[in-house]
C-alpha cells in the first residue's frame, strides 16, 4: 500500500520530521500522535508526501519549513524517479488535483479519494472539508490493522467509518472512492 498525500501550506516554524512540520488541516486530522507505534510504523512505510521543495518525502524524513508553490514540470522527473521505483499492490491517492499532475500513478492500481457531501439527497463536491476528511480517512486506514491490497478491500475498511461509494476504474482512469462527510 502506498498512500499519496499533498504537503500542507501551514507548517511549523521549526525543522523536524515531515509529519510534524506539516501542520495543516489534513495532518491535524491524520492525528499521527494518536496512532500507536505499530500504526505509525505502517504510516512511515506507506505514506509518501509530494513536496513543492523536496519532491517525495516520507513522514519521518527531516525537512525545513518552507513557503513554495510546486513547479510541476521541474518536480515531475524528481518525483517519478522515487515513486516509479516503489512496488505496491494499491495506491491510495489523497492528493489535490494540483499535486496529482506531478506524477500519474498507474490507473489500474490507484484509488483516488474524492470527498462529497449530500444536501437534501443531492451529491455536492466540497473543497473546504476535503483535506480534513482525507486526513481522517488516512488515519482510519492506518488504525484498521489491515493493509488493503485492492480497491474493494480499501472500500471495506473505509466504509466502517464513512459513507462511501467505489467507482470502478479502467486502464486509463483510476478507481474513485467517493467519501461523504
Amino acid at each position: 500500500m502506498l498512500i499519496l498525500l499533498p504537503p500542507s501550506e501551514k507548517k511549523s516554524e521549526r525543522p523536524g520530521p515531515a509529519i510534524q512540520v506539516y501542520t495543516g488541516v489534513l495532518y491535524a486530522a491524520l492525528g499521527w500522535e494518536q496512532l500507536t507505534a505499530d500504526q505509525r510504523r505502517k504510516g512511515a512505510e506507506s505514506i509518501a508526501i509530494i513536496s513543492a521543495k523536496y519532491g517525495v518525502v516520507r513522514p519521518l524524513d527531516p525537512i525545513e519549513p518552507y513557503k513554495e508553490k510546486i513547479d510541476n514540470r521541474k518536480m515531475a522527473a524528481r518525483v517519478a524517479q522515487v515513486l516509479d521505483g516503489i512496488e505496491s499492490e494499491l495506491i491510495i491517492d489523497c492528493r489535490s488535483s494540483t499535486y496529482q499532475t506531478v506524477w500519474q500513478s498507474p490507473a489500474d492500481i490507484t484509488v483516488e479519494i474524492k470527498v462529497f457531501t449530500k444536501i437534501e439527497g443531492v451529491k455536492k463536491v466540497i473543497t473546504h472539508m476535503s483535506k480534513k476528511t482525507r486526513g481522517e480517512v488516512t488515519h482510519h486506514i492506518l488504525r484498521s490493522g489491515k493493509v488493503p491490497a485492492n480497491p474493494l478491500e480499501l472500500e471495506a475498511i473505509v466504509s466502517q467509518k464513512f459513507e462511501c461509494h467505489l467507482l470502478e476504474g479502467s486502464k486509463k482512469e483510476p478507481w474513485v472512492l467517493e467519501v461523504y462527510c
